[in-house]
């Protein structure tokens, strides 16, 4: 059973995720916090499998809250919940260790897979949002510098459908590889490329012009 604490200042979008999760019979909702101070109390108390965080709370925001729980000796995977008014504090959740990003009216489904994906230490960006969060900021982004050691024809097949916003399962059956080695490929492009992610790694590929994102589009 996945274990899972809803963080939202919103009393009714906490009540509909809550809905939505507890319809899933591998998934528990074992909590709820309306702020990012209750939250990080709630998750080293709890030790919950995922943290889905809103970003703009009173008291301590999720960027703070998620870099409270980064810096813990097993911290929760966090799943950053947004919407599409995109600013500077979804850059620095995602260098602050979130394992994912997730649009707020996303439906059951797509919900469900990325509290999974979170949970086995694979992370889910909405495919909506994925273009436009990063295209935010690789506009003004230095062209990043290619890797010492480049990466191979597969690895760079692999690291656009990871900037997609595909998890491993879906990179394997698009690439016809098994899950083993979609992971190795994985490891091996973030050893590659420096980074400590696959969310980082997404933002490199837009960064180096590898995926082109659109600010128009959905949303």
């Amino acid at each position: 059973m996945i274990s899972v604490l809803i963080t939202d200042d919103q009393e009714s979008i906490r009540a509909g995720l809550r809905m939505m999760l507890d319809a899933q019979p591998d998934i528990e909702v074992v909590g709820e916090a309306a702020d990012g101070i209750v939250a990080v109390d709630l998750a080293r108390r709890q030790r919950p499998d995922v943290v889905l965080m809103d970003i703009r709370m009173p008291r301590m925001d999720g960027l703070e809250a998620t870099r409270a729980l980064a810096a813990d000796d097993a911290p929760p995977a966090v799943v950053i919940l947004t919407t599409f008014d995109l600013d500077e504090y979804v850059h620095g959740a995602l260098r602050a260790g979130a394992k994912g990003f997730l649009l707020k009216d996303s439906g059951p489904r797509l919900l469900a897979e990325a509290v999974r994906a979170a949970a086995t230490g694979d992370a889910l960006i909405a495919p909506e949002i994925t273009a436009r969060l990063l295209a935010e900021f690789a506009p003004a982004a230095p062209r990043s510098a290619e890797p010492a050691e480049p990466l191979t024809s597969r690895e760079e097949e692999v690291l656009v459908a990871l900037a997609a916003g595909f998890t491993n399962a879906e990179i394997g059956a698009q690439l016809n590889l098994s899950l083993g080695t979609v992971k190795a490929h994985i490891a091996a492009v973030l050893g590659k490329l420096g980074v400590r992610n696959r969310v980082e790694a997404a933002m490199w590929a837009y960064e180096s012009g590898r995926v082109r994102g659109s600010r128009h589009g959905t949303g």
